[in-house]
């Protein structure tokens, strides 16, 4: 099977692309007017609301999940808001929030024309966010930590520590028999030392912006921020020091930590904002999981509280279960989805800004 050559690629600086979104000039702060909403949507917010202050005082799971334009919108500091406050205890998002939120950190701007840089062959192509992002999350795999914790890590601490070559493969020595997954975590990111020449010690990275960065938020306080991106959807693939395999236990991880938030649910309020993939299919897996440990502790998980938010218009009540496949909205797959996992489920078509926006206002002013 013939592969492509990622180090035959030519990459060029993030210094030299044009970006459609700065976050000074196209940041949301928390509490700037939200755009006019359906009277449908504002009673989904006054029972997303309750459910929530209801949820936080009894120290139950309040998830909120969102795709990539809530950071592409520069919604951030609204989110960053909102877990300050503890209204959620978890963050998830696919790779390309991830991306978005490190680029707006690193240098203030992000989104690409990938209309015009598909043709010129240099969408995606872009050293900085290869380079820190595929290293940050070696190191992050090699540490035991999570998609998100490891990007905001270095964020927050403005650099990442690369181990030595020796240093590595003394662990892959140490523990291949006792510890093999550590082992090959270890040879993973020897591989990658190795083949780049990287130097051992602290190696300083600039966020001048990172009061943006909403993965450096949630690592500095402490709150889950897991990532569910898939192979070949982000641009951190083509570079040449990308590692599908840390990549992939960084992800490993978050999944388990996401599925541990839902076991939690019972009582407890998942927001699901913009995602019609990511966020129902990965509920949907870990759903199952905690419902079957639950059933083997002789309860349920029955009394949560699920709010999607999207922008396509659905003229079905869900509050009546699924629709009949002759229905469209039966193929609004994430309403669908999300009908199906018990508890009580509530849509509002509504832009991700000014449903967030009017979301954290009311919950600030409880």
């Amino acid at each position: 099977m013939h592969k492509i050559d990622r180090k035959a690629l030519t990459l060029r600086s993030l210094k030299e692309r044009p970006n459609k979104v700065s976050i000074e000039r196209d940041r949301v702060l928390p509490m700037d007017p939200p755009g006019p909403l359906s009277d449908i949507a504002l009673r989904v917010i006054d029972e997303t609301v309750d459910r929530l202050r209801r949820a936080r005082d009894a120290g139950k799971s309040r998830m909120l999940a969102f795709g990539a334009h809530a950071i592409k919108n520069g919604l951030a500091p609204v989110i960053i808001a909102l877990i300050e406050e503890d209204w959620f205890t978890h963050l998830a998002t696919n790779g390309a929030g991830i991306i978005h939120d490190w680029e707006f950190a690193f240098q203030g701007a992000s989104s690409e024309d990938v209309r015009g840089g598909i043709p010129r062959g240099e969408f995606g192509l872009w050293e900085e966010t290869g380079r820190y992002l595929n290293l940050a999350l070696a190191v992050g795999a090699y540490a035991g930590r999570g998609y998100g914790e490891a990007v905001g890590e270095m964020v927050e601490r403005e650099g990442i520590h690369v181990p030595g070559a020796t240093t590595l493969r003394n662990e892959v020595v140490e523990h291949i028999d006792d510890d093999p997954a550590r082992a090959a975590a270890a040879a993973d990111l020897l591989a990658i030392v190795s083949e780049h020449d990287l130097e051992e010690g602290w190696l300083s990275i600039d966020h001048p912006f990172k009061r943006y960065g909403l993965q450096a938020a949630a690592y500095r306080l402490g709150v889950p921020f897991t990532s569910h991106p898939m192979i070949g959807h982000d641009n951190i693939y083509f570079h040449p020091l990308n590692c599908c395999a840390a990549l992939g236990r960084c992800a490993e991880r978050d999944f388990l930590a996401f599925a541990h938030g839902v076991s939690q649910i019972d009582g407890g309020v998942y927001v699901s904002v913009g995602s019609s993939v990511m966020s129902p299919m990965i509920f949907e897996k870990a759903m199952s999981m905690a419902q079957n440990l639950a059933i083997q502790e002789g309860r349920r998980i029955e009394n949560h509280f699920i709010t999607v938010v999207d922008l396509a218009e659905s003229r079905w009540d869900w509050e009546q279960g699924e629709p009949p496949e002759n229905d469209p909205a039966y193929y609004l797959r994430y309403n669908k989805t999300f009908s199906r996992m018990g508890g009580a489920m509530r849509y509002a078509q509504a832009n991700n800004r000014d449903f967030l926006l009017a979301l954290g206002q009311a919950l600030h002013a409880t």
